[in-house]
């Protein structure tokens, strides 16, 4: 499976740069009805009033070598609702359910509010915010979070990152969790983007051998964003290899986590189909 998943993924970097030798002329001005409302698996970028006002993103995960009480090693799906509310704020709320291979199943919900500070006003340029929201996990644990969103849209790529500050109403928990995302994709013909995007979770596992977690975990890999001309469609896809960087003495919680707490490196690929309401 690991094997064909490398295939899958160098397939399509050689589509990538196949495209890209023949990649039409540029569209200074961009077009706002075509904007992606959410082009990353992994990075929450806000909307403008500029973008997209509402859309609903249907994605799907498979992942080897991802064992955790919780499902990831298997399959989850996720619905989400995200909207432009005016005044450089923007609600993104989902809902997840995990298949486990086992036959359970789970299920864990977050929502949250951000707004803009330094942008927000326009598509393409930066923009700065700051969100408010809360979770519950797959095993009933509740979580207030914090993430600082960061993101630049100009006519030929984007640029999303975000951290994320999450406190769990746990006692096994730690204090405060840290968690890490960036994007980039350029435009490669029309309205195919491609690049790379990096999830850094639970960093504090590098000075704290006790990281409640079970330690740092690290993805890179590449990363696609598809919106046919004029359909209300959106399609992306972003997989790799997850690292188990740092490795705690205590047994992994059952945390909101994109990447799953690993016993040895594995590798996750998630596919997403975003469809825009306005």
């Amino acid at each position: 499976m690991k094997k064909t998943l490398y295939l899958v993924l160098s397939l399509v970097l050689s589509g990538v740069a196949a495209m890209a030798q023949n990649a039409g002329p540029i569209n200074p001005t961009g077009n706002f009805k075509m904007a992606a409302p959410q082009p990353f698996l992994f990075s929450v970028n806000t909307l403008t009033g500029s973008s997209p006002y509402w859309s609903l993103n249907y994605s799907g995960s498979y992942g080897e070598r991802t064992l955790t009480p919780f499902g990831y090693d298997g399959v989850d799906q996720q619905l989400a609702v995200k909207g432009y509310l005016g005044n450089q704020f923007t609600l993104y709320a989902n809902a997840a359910l995990g298949f486990a291979r086992d036959g359970g199943t789970t299920s864990a919900q977050q929502a949250e509010l951000m707004h803009d500070f330094i942008g927000g006003k326009q598509l393409f340029g930066p923009r700065i915010g700051l969100s408010l929201g809360g979770s519950r996990d797959w095993t009933n644990v509740k979580s207030i979070f914090s993430r600082v969103t960061a993101s630049f849209d100009a006519a030929s790529w984007r640029f999303a990152g975000n951290l994320r500050f999450e406190k769990a109403f746990d006692k096994s928990r730690d204090g405060i969790d840290l968690i890490t995302s960036l994007g980039f994709h350029h435009r490669i013909i029309g309205n195919f983007y491609a690049g790379a995007e990096a999830v850094g979770e639970d960093l504090e596992g590098f000075w704290e051998a006790d990281e409640a977690e079970g330690g740092a975990k690290l993805l890179i890999g590449p990363s696609v964003n598809y919106i046919p001309s004029g359909s209300r469609f959106g399609f992306s896809i972003c997989g790799g290899p997850i690292i188990y960087a740092t490795h705690s003495n205590v047994v992994p919680s059952e945390a909101v986590r994109d990447l799953s707490t690993l016993s040895q490196n594995g590798y996750t690929v998630r596919a997403q189909v975003s469809f825009n309401l306005h």
